[in-house]
């Protein structure tokens, strides 16, 4: 895609932080949380992991000056402004999460996904299982693999073929409309699979029921196997008339709709809270958050005591090295490596699959000034005085330093804010000032005839 002139695009503006609602909750209350939690909140949203403290300190710094910025400068009118540094939390700060998101999508569009029609497949387990991804959070990934399996065996039974390839792109959500606990599966998934030379076979009308209880069966199989319930208590959750289990394959996402396979990516891996539905009363001590369904029993709005809220929000941080994000079949990592080392071989005939465009490395993840661009539509290097190309001239790193230059911007800003008004200026200047301007002839100049 063309990069549009800086001209065309917005004008960057620092984010306030300090004013999000999400911010002001975990000022007020975080340290007050960590002294309550062990006795109000870890039987329902499990112990306190020290993931959660490190996370939330590196959100409070997030886009604050003070804990450290970058000099951006001007070259062509010398115009200067300070840009802070981000704490890169994912699934937690609304900002960083989202730059990640679109440096994801891109690279699922230009990179990952084939030209193929997509699906998406939402699997869902009852509530009696969730608490077991609470304190085992890495049970999620099993979850997931045993969804992949399920959906890729039945595909290859309703085509009739058993080698096909289906390409997954699965994320692990734990959060519900209220930002609530509710661990499940969104599933990217061709419509359809793969044979060995190329060639996409499209996946036919399939019946729901039989995929819902072909995944309850894989499910309840591999908790039985994990020494987490005995075949008699599984098969009793099977003869349940609401199981808990749920199968949604209703969004189908034609192969010619690339923005909309990408905007559905984007939402099958979102942030849990979302800013325009939170509301956060810090004088009488409520938070009010919004759901984002129309009807049913998870509708409506919910005021909470802010120590609960925050509770419920910082359970959905997930652990360190804990992968949110996985790829099955054709679309994982050894199987697309294959593939590129065996495409000049393979040239000869039209490919069945047309390649995306190919990246470097280092476009995988786009910098700063690229995310920003794509997110809202601004260049943070686009000079707002000339719309010339700015760069970086430092980073203030040392807090001396980062004292001194705030202290001395802020006392500039003061100053002008205060200044009286200014009267009009005169047409004519005083005469000592005419006589001052007055040219001097030097001294060794002859006299003038």
């Amino acid at each position: 895609m063309p990069d549009a002139s800086p001209a065309a695009r917005g004008v960057y503006k620092p984010r306030r932080p300090q004013a999000s609602p999400l911010f002001r909750l975990v000022s007020d209350h975080l340290h007050r949380l960590q002294t309550v939690y062990d006795e109000r909140f870890a039987r329902e949203y499990g112990p306190w992991r020290p993931v959660v403290a490190r996370v939330a300190e590196k959100f409070l710094a997030c886009g604050v000056l003070e804990h450290g910025f970058a000099r951006i400068r001007c070259d062509a009118c010398t115009h200067e402004y300070l840009l802070a540094f981000s704490c890169r939390c994912r699934y937690f700060c609304p900002s960083c999460h989202a730059k990640r998101l679109a440096s994801w999508t891109q690279w699922l569009d230009t990179t990952l996904l084939a030209p193929v029609p997509h699906r998406q497949v939402v699997l869902t387990i009852p509530k009696r299982l969730r608490v077991y991804c609470l304190y085992r959070r890495r049970l999620l990934g099993e979850i997931a693999r045993v969804a992949a399996r399920t959906v890729t065996a039945a595909i290859r039974t309703l085509t009739g073929e058993r080698e096909l390839a289906v390409g997954i792109v699965s994320c692990l959500q734990t959060h519900g409309s209220r930002a609530n606990w509710h661990p499940h599966l969104h599933l990217l998934v061709t419509d359809g699979g793969f044979r060995a030379d190329g060639t996409f076979v499209s996946w036919p009308a399939h019946d729901t029921a039989r995929f819902h209880e072909a995944f309850s069966l894989a499910v309840l199989r591999l908790f039985v196997l994990l020494a987490m319930f005995e075949e008699d208590q599984a098969a009793g959750m099977l003869n349940w008339p609401h199981s808990g289990f749920h199968v949604h394959t209703a969004v189908w996402v034609p192969e010619d709709d690339r923005a909309f396979a990408t905007r559905l990516a984007r939402y099958c891996a979102r942030n849990p809270v979302a800013l325009e539905r939170l509301t956060y009363d810090r004088a009488a001590k409520a938070v009010t958050y919004r759901s984002d369904k129309s009807d049913g029993p998870t509708a409506g709005t919910e005021t909470l005591d802010p120590l609960e809220f925050l509770a419920r929000v910082l359970v959905h941080i997930p652990d360190k090295g804990h992968v949110t994000t996985r790829y099955y079949g054709w679309y994982a990592n050894r199987p697309r490596g294959m593939r590129q080392k065996a495409a000049p071989t393979g040239a000869d005939g039209p490919p069945a699959i047309v390649p995306a465009r190919p990246l470097a490395p280092t476009e995988a993840s786009r910098r700063w000034a690229t995310l920003l661009q794509q997110i809202f539509e601004v260049d943070p290097l686009a000079c707002p005085c000339c719309h010339g190309a700015m760069r970086i001239v430092a980073f203030i790193t040392q807090t001396s330093v980062i004292d001194q230059i705030l202290t001395h911007l802020r006392t500039h800003a003061s100053r002008e804010a205060h200044a009286g008004p200014r009267s009009p200026p005169s047409t004519r200047a005083p005469a000592s000032r005419v006589a001052s301007r007055a040219p001097r002839p030097f001294a060794d100049a002859p006299p003038v005839t």
